[in-house]
């Protein structure tokens, strides 16, 4: 496969930065590191008739280093700065392949550079999202409970529920923003951890204002700041009236289209029925809206940290939004997987997620508690038949009849445990 730049996508502070230089660091012999926020007067670079040559000329007088194609990376973070460097890019697939190319920014969608040329089919992405469970284990000193959780000893596994649930407890609260999650790793300090979160928020906050017309700010903080009450609802399906009174999707488009561009937000897409492709049977009008972190979303709504000592009231918090919002974002994690949810046309039977594996439709139902009582998924099961269902509750691990139970701290799992059943 011929060499395309790659652009790493994904919302602010999820380690890009540092993902990419630890890239050059271990496996080249230099890295050439530029931020095209720090360094716009090279905007001229771009926007006059572009060559290859001349380019790299400039970037090795901004760095004092001779670029060689074979041995050097070169990294432009950022670059949604200067909007005309990301068509640039598509030079550097047809005309000079041989240059290691490797970009990122958190306004990477089409739609945020009106008037530009994507370089579609020109350059690889990669999505970077934050920290799922089983890497928050590792980065606390966990790594022989990561290792049991990536077991088949499900026995063993139940023997260690207390210290996963506690961990699990802490990830809601904490969730997996690198720094965040380094700061807990090294303190302990939930306060400390707050500090930081609201940090990022403000950050987040300051996006808005700096890269959004300002007609739109005032709607993109509305959207946001909606989705723990969205998700706290009985209903989790987004409504727009919920964020101002009256108001409807045209309203709100742009700005929900400006949070998903940017990673902050994302949506489970709602299907009508579970037919394959499932693309095919989505209903684009009805959706349920996600924070990209828990951690984050726990910080929005200021939940004291004294509820992670409440027995397990961290998972019932706010009706299970919590969990529901960290199911969603070990989902989003697992490669070539699209997440949707499914609800009947005529009744109030709502199944939390479904995806779409090896031409089948996995029904996936979300349980805060103990309690296994899940009256939608049995309704979808008996309509639609699935090979395999999977409910996520805070029981142990067993298969029945088709339906196989998963410990919440487990979803890390669920690819293998379907391929498993599937055979």
């Amino acid at each position: 496969m011929a060499r395309k730049p790659l652009i790493i996508k994904g919302a602010r502070q999820t380690g890009k930065t540092w993902l990419m230089k630890e890239f050059g660091r271990t496996c080249y012999e230099q890295t050439l590191y530029i931020n095209l926020e720090k360094s716009r007067h090279l905007k001229e670079l771009f926007t006059g008739p572009f060559e290859i040559q001349r380019t790299i000329t400039a970037f090795q007088a901004e760095s004092g280093m001779t670029i060689s194609s074979s041995n050097t990376l070169i990294i432009l973070d950022e670059i949604q700065e200067i909007p005309e460097a990301i068509t640039a890019l598509k030079y550097f697939s047809e005309e000079a392949p041989d240059y290691h190319i490797i970009c990122a920014g958190s306004l990477l969608g089409v739609a945020l550079h009106p008037g530009f040329s994507f370089p579609v089919g020109k350059v690889h992405f990669m999505d970077l999202f934050p920290m799922t469970f089983s890497e928050f284990l590792l980065a606390n000193g966990e790594k022989s409970l990561a290792e049991i959780l990536q077991g088949e000893d499900w026995k063993l596994i139940s023997v260690y529920k207390p210290r996963y649930i506690e961990r699990l407890k802490q990830y809601y609260y904490v969730g997996g923003m690198p720094e965040v999650v380094l700061r807990f790793s090294e303190t302990n300090s939930f306060i400390e951890v707050r500090e930081i979160q609201k940090e990022i928020l403000r950050s987040y906050d300051l996006d808005f204002s700096k890269h959004v017309p300002s007609g739109m700010v005032p709607r993109i903080r509305m959207l946001w700041n909606s989705i723990p009450g969205q998700l706290a609802k009985e209903n989790k399906k987004f409504k727009y009236g919920m964020v101002r009174s009256g108001s409807r999707a045209k309203d709100f488009e742009a700005a929900l289209a400006w949070l998903i561009n940017c990673g902050q937000a994302a949506i489970a897409p709602r299907v009508n029925r579970p037919g394959i492709p499932l693309k095919a049977y989505e209903d684009s009008g009805s959706f349920k809206l996600f924070c990209v972190d828990t951690g984050l979303m726990s910080a929005m709504t200021d939940l004291d940290p004294k509820t992670l000592f409440s027995g397990n009231k961290m998972f019932t918090e706010f009706k299970g939004a919590l969990t529901e919002q960290y199911i969603f974002q070990q989902l989003r994690c697992i490669e070539g997987i699209s997440v949707f949810y499914w609800s009947a046309e005529k009744s109030s039977a709502e199944v939390d997620f479904i995806i779409q594996y090896k031409g089948y439709s996995i029904p996936l139902e979300v349980m805060a508690e103990e309690n296994l009582q899940a009256k939608s998924l049995k309704v979808f099961r008996e309509k639609y038949s699935p090979p395999v269902s999977v409910r996520f509750s805070m029981s142990d691990y067993r298969t029945q009849e088709g339906l196989v139970n998963i410990p919440l701290y487990a979803a890390g799992r669920l690819i293998e445990i379907i391929e498993r059943i599937l055979g």
